[in-house]
């Protein structure tokens, strides 16, 4: 009797301590949640695909921008815990600093061979998704002639002063990102001239593809994927790929440690990992308008160029440079506007 009765409290323990880990499929043991600045319909193709090739998991996106997104991770950092497992960010100076800070897990991806595009050789962060920043027009409303077709131009040809855009870089890593680049082949006076031509600064990409479209604006600084997007809607705006170089932004996957990680699934999370890097993982990402981070992956984007054109004439970031001075970057590109 005392036997059955021992066996019956060790079985409503378990199914006790089962509850309050999380169970079946929704539970925690189960479950990843990743923080990512993709659009919110690429976020729904992928969390389709992923459901399909991971069902027995319970795969959560939270979306935000990227100045969003490192307020949220610093916020919770503060309280001792972070509310996800993986980080899909901007751009790889943000991957630096996480990794100094000792929120990351190292993880030696198997696609790693595959990679194309620098990644950090601990396996504390690897590309996923390249983003490309150019220039934009309305062909219907301003010939290609009379605007800016270099982001040097951009900064200095007086004819389409005050109506030219470009994102905010304290909300938008990619922006801060393309300064960065733009400021080591310019100098500073590049911030200078942004200043002086009355460069608008918009808070997302659909106001400026609106303003495009009527004409407000003559040309903006863009992300690629934003007016790729847009033409397969329907719009017929279209890309400059600068003359003096294309910002070639990899963004970056991470596997929060499991120390800090909302539900410490390690496992779970690097399977993922491997997935996002995998040939059906880069098939989503190029669908959602991003080039692939792949030596061996062909497709591009809708509309655009093969990704080894863009990168021929590419202008380099010091991601190293970026993450160190960021503030004092922001700073100066504060004093000039």
């Amino acid at each position: 009797m005392k036997r059955i009765i021992c066996i019956t409290l060790i079985f409503a323990l378990s199914i006790s301590a089962a509850f309050a880990s999380g169970s079946g499929d929704n539970g925690s043991r189960n479950k990843i949640t990743i923080y990512t600045s993709m659009y919110q319909e690429v976020i729904d193709a992928v969390q389709e695909q992923l459901r399909n090739d991971f069902p027995r998991y319970h795969i959560e996106f939270v979306y935000g921008g990227s100045g969003r997104l490192e307020h949220k991770v610093a916020t919770e950092k503060a309280a001792g815990r972070l509310g996800c497992d993986i980080l899909m960010t901007a751009e790889p100076s943000y991957s630096l600093e996480l990794k100094k800070m000792g929120l990351l897990h190292s993880y030696l991806s198997k696609e790693a061979f595959n990679l194309a595009f620098e990644y950090d050789r601990e396996g504390y962060w690897y590309p996923v998704r390249i983003l490309n920043m150019v220039l934009a027009y309305n062909p219907d409303r301003t010939p290609k002639n009379t605007i800016p077709n270099s982001f040097y131009d951009f900064a200095h040809d007086t004819r389409v002063r005050g109506a030219l855009s470009m994102r905010n870089p304290n909300i938008s890593g990619t922006t801060m990102a393309a300064l960065t680049a733009l400021r080591d082949k310019y100098g500073y006076e590049y911030f200078d001239a942004l200043g002086r031509q009355n460069v608008q600064i918009d808070y997302g990409s659909a106001g400026v593809i609106q303003k495009l479209q009527s004409g407000e604006y003559k040309v903006a600084m863009i992300l690629e994927e934003s007016i790729l997007q847009s033409r397969q809607h329907g719009s017929k705006l279209e890309v400059i790929y600068p003359t003096d170089g294309t910002v070639m932004i990899p963004s970056t996957i991470m596997i929060v440690n499991k120390k800090w990680s909302a539900n410490k699934n390690i496992k779970i999370a690097e399977q993922i990992t491997d997935w996002f890097l995998s040939e059906k993982g880069q098939d989503a990402i190029v669908a959602g308008w991003m080039h692939s981070v792949r030596t061996d992956f062909n497709k591009i984007p809708y509309d655009s160029i093969p990704t080894s054109e863009i990168r021929g004439k590419s202008i380099a970031v010091n991601w190293e440079y970026d993450s160190n001075q960021r503030e004092q970057i922001l700073n100066r590109i504060e004093d000039r506007r």
